[in-house]
């Protein structure tokens, strides 16, 4: 059973990817057709469904690609098996009550965790077991640390304290001020996406580490002045959200330089490991190098999305329009998703190159469908977000925002086309990464 368990979570979190695009697919009907499932799951809560499942996809799929990485590639015996295991039942059974939290209203949390906060409890307990194993695991059995295990640590560690600092809202006298709860709001959730960026960035880092087959990307300085940085990000650059919040101006001024310094440094990174390769490393890397290249192109986008949007004057106009959304979807899409489809793809190849090699059409295909795809995704959520924008800082308001609604609905409906064709892609991309992972679950069943 032990065995299988690093399989399990990656099932799960591509499960939970399907899954979560399929809830957006349905989401965007809604804009499009309102009375949509109205009566049986209104937008309200199925953007919850969307939300949560695509968070789950993003630390399910970067916790099971470190116990393997762990385990089977860098061959350290792990603390406790029994641990891995009751971590993953942890989080199985609290995914079905998040779902029936929200399938039932019984809601009451705060942005991305809006599920019913008793939920949280048994989550952290997880996370703290995560840890015990994590450390036990490690310390003392390698020695000097490539850059990526400090990653996964520190992203660990601050996840537990984040995800803590994210309730600190059920006390009375923060959830009592406004300024105060909104300040804490941000703030920890902005930390604790840096949080899981942390274990999803060291895993980039390790994977292009064993595909060039060097252990100098982990080790060298770029890399940690790079975790550093995104260090220091993750405790402080949460603050370029709080624009509206009354903060002193350095504050926003430290925030927004940090925030943009980590993803060129990042950038870097890949760029300096792109050119260092040889073809036989290419080759070798197989569809993990690809996505990583496409992790490449969407970081740079993002970036440039980033840079606008955080200058105070244009994050005013750009402030909850669905340029914001783009940025946010490209980076959780094009950045994060792509990173983890590279590490499962690493996994996949190195368990059953077989069935990857079998399906190479299928994944190529899917591999393009995404890419292209959330280009027109994103420019239609950019366009939509300039409208909005037009709307409130430079309409006369003669123009009722239901009106403004229907103006941007062609725009909706291609976004939708988009959004089907991303969701397509990413199932073309999943299916025989899903074969080869439960062909090794039933290995370790019968063994």
């Amino acid at each position: 059973m032990n065995q299988k368990i690093p399989f399990l979570f990656l099932l799960l979190g591509l499960s939970a990817l399907l899954l979560g695009a399929f809830f957006g697919v349905l989401i965007t009907l809604q804009y499009i057709y309102p009375e949509f499932l109205k009566e049986t799951l209104a937008f309200n809560r199925l953007r919850e469904f969307h939300v949560s499942t695509l968070i789950g996809w993003l630390i399910l799929t970067a916790t099971g690609g470190i116990y393997y990485y762990i385990s089977k590639v860098l061959n350290v015996p792990l603390y406790s098996k029994k641990l891995m295991t009751i971590q993953f039942s942890i989080l199985l059974i609290c995914s079905i009550a998040i779902y029936f939290s929200f399938l039932f209203g019984k809601m009451g949390g705060r942005e991305y965790l809006t599920y019913h906060p008793i939920i949280s409890f048994p989550i952290l307990i997880a996370w703290i077991v995560f840890a015990i194993n994590y450390f036990k695991t490690l310390v003392g059995k390698i020695q000097n640390w490539p850059v990526y295990l400090w990653m996964w640590g520190t992203g660990i560690v601050f996840m537990i304290y984040h995800f803590s600092e994210a309730h600190l809202w059920l006390i009375p006298s923060i959830r009592e001020n406004f300024i105060r709860d909104i300040t804490v709001q941000w703030k920890s959730y902005g930390s604790f996406v840096g949080s899981w960026n942390m274990l999803i960035y060291g895993t980039a880092i390790f994977l292009m580490s064993k595909i060039k087959n060097e252990n100098t990307v982990g080790r060298g300085k770029v890399a940690f002045f790079f975790y550093f940085l995104g260090l220091s990000n993750l405790m402080f650059g949460w603050a370029h959200h709080t624009y509206f919040i009354p903060t002193q101006p350095w504050i926003r001024i430290v925030a927004y330089a940090m925030s943009m310094s980590e993803w060129i440094i990042f950038l870097s990174i890949i760029i300096s490991w792109k050119k260092s390769l040889n073809q036989q490393d290419k080759i070798k890397g197989n569809f993990a190098y690809k996505f990583l290249l496409a992790t490449d192109f969407w970081v740079f986008v993002n970036l440039f999305i980033a840079l606008l949007i955080s200058i105070p004057y244009i994050n005013l106009f750009t402030h909850g329009t669905h340029i914001t959304v783009a940025h946010s979807m490209g980076t959780t899409i094009g950045i994060n998703t792509t990173i983890l489809l590279a590490s499962a793809m690493f996994i996949a190849y190195k368990e059953n190159a077989k069935i990857i090699e079998s399906n190479t059409k299928i994944i190529k295909l899917g591999y393009w469908l995404f890419n292209v795809a959330l280009v027109g995704f994103l420019t239609m959520l950019m366009l939509g977000g300039v409208a909005r924008s037009k709307w409130i800082f430079l309409s006369d308001k003669a123009t009722s925002f239901g009106e403004m609604q229907t103006s941007i609905q062609p725009l909706i409906v291609v976004f939708l086309f988009f959004g089907v064709v991303l969701f397509i892609g990413l199932l073309f991309i999943s299916i025989p990464l899903i074969k080869v992972f439960l062909n090794k679950v039933r290995k370790e069943k019968s063994l």
